[in-house]
């Protein structure tokens, strides 16, 4: 998500940054270019407006102009703007209630609710470590009750049944019953949706709501569907007293114009944005960080934090003894690293949070995409455990055998193999103490641009 965005913002602000001083015509043009780029990011004109006006009386005060470094000074008034317009901080769910807290979730049909209703179940399991009841009160789309039981085996949350002859309201309170007399800490309530907001939807909405007085009451939207997210949200906070939005499939919206626009247009906070298909690809939403990530530079702290959540620990523990113990670094190791770097979101997700990132050459920006990585796992997997170990036996006859079993090409085989040689003489490298020079030796086969430590 931003891609266009933080492309465009970011050569402005590299413009700004190498001004020694600011004047009234650089600062018009500058925001003639942000006024440009939150256009074509499909941001609501209202918020354009807005923003652009509230820059421009900042970028011409004493704040800017009086600066040592006026160019760093507005870009961190730019910073401050976008923070404005998506929400201060991080909304949290309010839990702090006596359980079982009810999340009613609500939204237009295809906005992905019940796999975000998955998702926010797992993710309440993992980081909450709240028990999770999931219900469907979908009674009119096909299948979609048997949908979320599948998603709630998957996530491992508990399940309750209910059948399309039934009435919405009896499915629900029969549900919030049930986690009561099991003590599960959370029900989640999946709503049925239509193709266009009609009389009938929002009547059944409003008496689910009546009846369960839920502590959270998410609207789950479609990011791709631009200016009109934000106006669909708005016509469902008249109706339903909503408490936050969920941003779905902004993996594939390379605008974002949703997420700077919901906020002012609505007054309720985005709480959590879908970055993908899986179950795992739900991510809170900190307006500060994705600030910066619009601006290229990085979101450092979200990184951090998918670390210490999904990298296995053990299994880094156990190679740095192995490392450090000067014993060979071979290729199980070489594709554990690369599941450890799937697991954060893949080389793109990687890439979209390291500060610099938008810097870089589009030739090098399309070497790092994660069909490679995917093609070097499964190179690896065709591999036998003996060459796993000692890659040095892989000769002609049996590269020709791993790329057939891989579905790939021998040149593919041969490629992956001299990548791995160079990470085990890194490796080794490192074993040795040489961590300064092993930088050293890498920062001259970086594309040009690339942040370096």
């Amino acid at each position: 998500m931003f891609d266009n965005l933080s492309n465009r913002l970011s050569r402005t602000i590299r413009t700004l940054r190498g001004q020694g001083r600011l004047s009234e015509d650089n600062i018009k043009d500058t925001l003639r270019e942000v006024r440009m780029a939150l256009l074509e990011a499909d941001v609501a004109l209202p918020v354009v407006k807005e923003f652009i006006d509230r820059v421009r009386e900042r970028a011409t005060g004493q704040e800017v102009l009086k600066s040592l470094k006026p160019g760093q000074a507005l870009v961190k008034v730019v910073n401050d703007e976008l923070v404005r317009v998506m929400g201060a901080a991080n909304d949290e769910l309010n839990l702090n209630v006596p359980p079982p807290a009810v999340i009613l979730m609500a939204g237009l049909q295809g906005s992905g609710k019940t796999t975000t209703s998955a998702k926010l179940a797992r993710l309440l399991m993992e980081r909450n470590k709240k028990s999770v009841l999931l219900a469907s009160c979908d009674i009119y789309r096909p299948a979609a009750i048997e949908q979320l039981q599948t998603l709630a085996g998957e996530v491992g949350a508990e399940f309750f049944p209910s059948h399309p002859d039934q009435q919405p309201v009896t499915i629900a309170r029969d549900a919030v019953s049930q986690a009561r007399r099991q003590h599960i800490d959370v029900v989640i309530i999946d709503t049925a949706g239509r193709l266009h907001i009609d009389t009938e939807m929002m009547t059944e909405i409003r008496e689910l709501h009546a009846a369960l007085d839920p502590v959270e009451t998410l609207f789950v939207v479609d990011s791709m569907t631009g200016q009109d997210a934000a106006n669909i949200a708005h016509t469902f906070n008249e109706a339903l007293p909503l408490t936050g939005v969920i941003l779905t499939k902004t993996d594939g919206d390379a605008r974002g114009g949703a997420a700077l626009s919901i906020r002012s247009i609505t007054g309720k906070p985005i709480k959590f944005i879908g970055v993908g298909e899986k179950t795992a690809a739900l991510e809170a939403f900190h307006p500060d960080r994705v600030a910066s990530r619009i601006l290229g530079m990085g979101d450092v702290l979200s990184l951090v934090e998918e670390a210490e959540q999904k990298v296995d620990k053990e299994k880094v523990a156990k190679l740095a003894k192995k490392i450090s113990k000067g014993k060979r670094f071979d290729l199980v190791d070489f594709r554990d690293q690369l599941e450890q770097m799937q697991s954060m979101g893949g080389l793109t997700g990687l890439m979209d949070k390291l500060p610099g990132m938008g810097q870089l050459p589009q030739n090098a920006k399309a070497m790092a995409n994660d069909g490679e990585v995917h093609r070097m796992m499964a190179i690896i997997s065709s591999m036998t455990p003996q060459e796993r170990s000692f890659p040095g036996v892989i000769k002609g006859s049996r590269r020709r055998r791993i790329a057939a079993g891989s579905g790939t090409q021998v040149q593919d085989v041969n490629r992956l193999l001299k990548q791995f040689t160079q990470m085990q003489k890194m490796m080794k490298k490192m074993s040795k103490g040489g961590m300064g020079k092993m930088l050293r030796g890498m920062k001259g086969k970086m594309p040009q641009g690339f942040p370096f430590p």
